[in-house]
């Protein structure tokens, strides 16, 4: 069914219940408490902003939006786009677009103001609903995107050039306009993460949405009891998607901002969180943050938290079993999926099959996989092809590119770019981005399992590695590696040496001790990495020359 009648569900069933928690560290506001029979007070003791909604208010809310949007003439075939951070006002935003028959299209929170106008421009969006964080960048491009669309403001101190989204909203009615609606119609755009230059625009049908909700409760077994932690942003296919799972049980979710080890521990056990779902930064954060003894177990109530999940790039090995040594009840999964296949979980590791982390797991529910070489044709086991899944979340296109999306679906096949080989026991290992792959001296390095090997290193924080120019190999391995804070007196000699445990064709041949960039979504932005660095290769090669 579509993904608006779980959220009908909920709110008819457990209407009274808490839907939403969203808590903010960076601000503190006065503690209120209630004194026998009087009314709230406040505190002299301060805590972090703190706001929830219930199901029926989360509910009416998508109500007052769908109407808002009809009364302006918006439907089937208009595009409505969101650009917020993560909120309380966000999900009932994304539930009322779904609502009136329109398209939801949620934009990155990073994008510059020339990326907001391409974004807008490529998918033909009707209205623009955003936050205070984003009057200046939408005010900049505000002449070339005004044309025949309408601007919604989501904030204290609406801006002249856009219309009050709270006071609209609050004038609207909100009985549901119940408009009819099927798998097949279409739902969101989201866009992908322009590693390669602009984003392209991925369509997908309701059809996708309500298979990410089924799969997400399928494979981590949300019930009615669970408490959801979500961290990263809502605009990303990863972080709505693992919510999907929480709609579907109708189950408790925490909207975290503001991302720090004490941060996350102290909303965990303030609001009970029995599932949370960590970038491979913020683990590495926490483990790092317990091992200087700057959190500690034995202050926070985590004896409830029963699930960490992980993903958006490859996990190492040795993160993990970090982490099972410090919290051995923990159920661990590793999921692994595109936008183009509406996010996480096409492949997972599974709870059940602890054993064998390293690998990306299994097909997921309803999905099944491929690994083929460059003619098309399945590899053998145990060989590496590029990875390809077909299932229910498969993209319907590249929206107004229909060469991409030739290249990229071939007979209903999702060709994900990632290189993998399946072991004997039918378990699926990433072993790099194609484009990511260095072709050094006619060998083929994969970057993953370099990074792999360096992350056991008790130094390292966090490493990438890329490939540099090189004028006689064509390309070298380069490793950035970001060092712990207590361990900065490690040499290029140290690493070095630690990597004659790798065999010699594979050791990075330039080591580079500096922060990996990441994007909001925890993956290493690799185009940065060559770009900066290369460009150094090559002016050091012309300056020996």
């Amino acid at each position: 069914m579509p993904i608006v009648d779980f959220l009908r569900r909920n709110a008819a069933e457990h209407g009274d219940e808490v839907a939403l928690v969203e808590i903010n560290p960076e601000i503190l506001e006065p503690r209120r408490v209630t004194w026998r029979d009087f009314d709230l007070v406040e505190s002299t003791e301060t805590q972090y902003y703190r706001r929830e909604i219930t199901w029926s208010v989360f509910d009416e809310k998508s109500n007052r939006l769908a109407n808002l949007l009809i009364s302006r003439g918006i439907g089937t075939d208009d595009k409505v786009a969101i650009l917020l951070m993560n909120c309380l006002e966000w999900l009932p935003i994304y539930f009322g677009v779904l609502k009136s028959g329109a398209t939801v299209v949620p934009l990155n929170f990073r994008y510059t103001s020339d990326e907001i106008e391409y974004c807008l421009d490529l998918a033909e969006v009707d209205v623009l609903i955003f936050g205070p964080e984003f009057i200046g960048r939408v005010e900049e491009i505000m002449p070339k995107i005004q044309r025949n669309r309408l601007f919604f403001y989501v904030g204290n101190d609406c801006p002249s050039f856009a219309e009050d989204y709270g006071e609209l909203a609050a004038n609207c009615s909100s009985v549901d306009p119940m408009l009819p609606c099927t798998e097949d119609d279409f739902a969101a755009i989201y866009f992908s993460s322009g590693t390669t230059g602009f984003p392209k625009a991925i369509l997908h049908k309701q059809l996708s949405l309500t298979q990410s909700a089924e799969m997400e409760q399928k494979h981590h077994g949300q019930t009615h009891d669970d408490v959801f932690l979500c961290i990263p942003p809502l605009y990303h296919t990863g972080a709505k998607m693992h919510w999907f799972g929480s709609l579907i049980s109708c189950s408790k979710a925490v909207l975290l901002r503001g991302v720090t080890p004490k941060s996350i521990f102290e909303a965990i056990s303030s609001e009970h969180c029995t599932i949370a779902w960590l970038l491979v930064p913020w683990a590495q954060d926490i483990l790092l943050a317990l091992e200087n003894g700057d959190i500690k177990l034995e202050d926070y109530e985590l004896d409830q938290w029963r699930l960490m999940h992980i993903g958006a790039q490859p996990v190492p090995r040795s993160l993990v079993a970090k982490w099972r040594s410090i919290f051995p009840h923990h159920d661990y999964d590793t999921n692994y999926g595109l936008s183009e296949s509406t996010g996480p979980g096409c492949v997972h590791l599974g709870i059940e099959n602890v054993d064998h982390v390293g690998a990306i797991g299994v097909p997921g529910y309803r999905w099944k996989t491929k690994i083929i070489d460059e003619a098309g044709d399945e590899v053998v086991q145990g060989e590496v092809g590029e990875l390809c899944v077909i299932g229910p979340g498969v993209m319907t296109c590249y929206y107004n590119n229909p060469e991409a999306t030739a290249e990229t679906i071939v007979d209903g096949w999702l060709h994900t770019g990632d290189m993998a080989m399946q072991d004997e026991e039918g378990f699926i290992w990433l072993v790099d981005r194609k484009k990511d792959v260095i072709i050094s001296g006619g060998e083929n390095l994969y970057p993953v399992q370099i990074e792999d090997f360096l992350a056991a290193h008790p130094a390292i924080k966090d490493v990438a590695v890329v490939g540099l120019p090189d004028a006689r190999l064509g390309e070298i391995a380069a490793a950035v590696i970001e060092l712990k804070p207590d361990f900065a007196d490690v040499t290029e000699e140290d690493i070095n040496e630690f990597c004659l445990g790798l065999p010699r064709y594979k050791r990075p041949r330039k080591i580079i001790f500096a922060d990996v960039p990441r994007n909001p979504t925890g993956k290493i932005e690799k185009p940065v990495l060559r770009q900066r660095y290369g460009a150094e290769q090559l002016v050091g090669r012309e300056s020996k020359a």
